[in-house]
């Protein structure tokens, strides 16, 4: 992540009683606005899809992760061009961000009549049903080639994330979205204030990277495993899940229905395994505890 990401500002810092002026790094938290341009050459239209609030850094990620992972786009290459406002547009505005798209793609906008506003805590807010946010995947994950992970291998995959996560040791305060191969090597890491946009920019740069579908890795998140995390890692047509924080009973109940492998609480040696549990190779020794 750029340095752009972190700020710094004076606190008074309090500590057995006897406070102190310093400074603090802060992670930044700016809104994004994702403006797509498409139809025909003769009837271009520019549309306003949605505002996030993010940290500043793989914007382009963040908003072709988040065209893909709603249904919007199919693949990367229906995008023709991504560049921030002060380059593609009339208005000088870092934090606008407009995607075009070829004159022969036609964009799944049926749902975005539903608010498209996220906060960084929530990234379903405002989403009008249950039914708008269960975007159906493009990859069948009742019929991929399975994926496997062993226990030893995932126990270690929270260390090394946390050795790569820069801005978070600095601030404290990002989640992270890391991709892994089953042999515990670390292939991408993203970082932000919101843990969808963490994720939707580790799926735009994987998708630029042509990997996907993505169910030979497995994902980790750094906090919690909700609903619409499942659903976007879903989307990418990823099979194995593990999260250090608590899954919610929504997202156990979606990735039941993908046939997705979900992990949680894994740290200190432990973690639990929510669904599709023959994916994680556990030795004798491992079971007997």
């Amino acid at each position: 992540m750029p340095a752009s990401s972190i700020t710094y500002l004076p606190i008074t810092k309090v500590s057995n009683a006897i406070s102190a002026e310093t400074s603090d790094a802060l992670a930044i938290e700016e809104p994004l606005e994702i403006r797509l341009e498409h139809g025909p050459g003769e009837n271009r239209q520019l549309q306003n899809v949605s505002v996030t609030m993010r940290t500043p850094g793989n914007d382009a990620e963040l908003a072709l992760g988040f065209l893909f992972t709603e249904g919007i786009i199919q693949k990367q290459e229906d995008i023709a061009k991504i560049d921030h406002c002060f380059i593609a547009c009339a208005e000088n505005k870092e934090n606008v961000i407009q995607v075009t798209l070829g004159e022969e793609t036609i964009p799944n906008l049926r749902n975005t009549e539903r608010n498209f506003y996220t906060t960084s805590s929530c990234g379903v807010c405002g989403k009008g049903s249950i039914n708008a946010i269960r975007t159906v995947s493009a990859y069948d994950h009742q019929q991929q080639a399975d994926n496997f992970i062993n226990a030893e291998v995932l126990h270690q995959l929270p260390a090394v994330l946390s050795s790569h996560q820069k801005v978070f040791a600095d601030t404290g305060g990002l989640h992270a979205s890391a991709l892994f191969t089953p042999s515990g090597e670390l292939l991408l890491l993203r970082e932000d204030v919101g843990r969808h946009n963490a994720l939707d920019k580790l799926i735009g740069a994987a998708l630029n990277k042509n990997w996907l579908p993505l169910n030979k890795h497995i994902l980790l998140l750094s906090g919690r495993a909700s609903f619409e995390l499942v659903q976007k890692a879903a989307m990418a047509g990823i099979t194995i899940i593990a999260a250090v924080g608590a899954p919610s009973s929504l997202a156990v109940q979606l990735a039941e229905e993908f046939n997705i492998t979900l992990i949680g609480f894994l740290r200190n040696e432990r973690f639990n395994i929510y669904t599709t549990a023959y994916r994680i190779l556990i030795t004798e020794h491992e079971t007997t505890h």
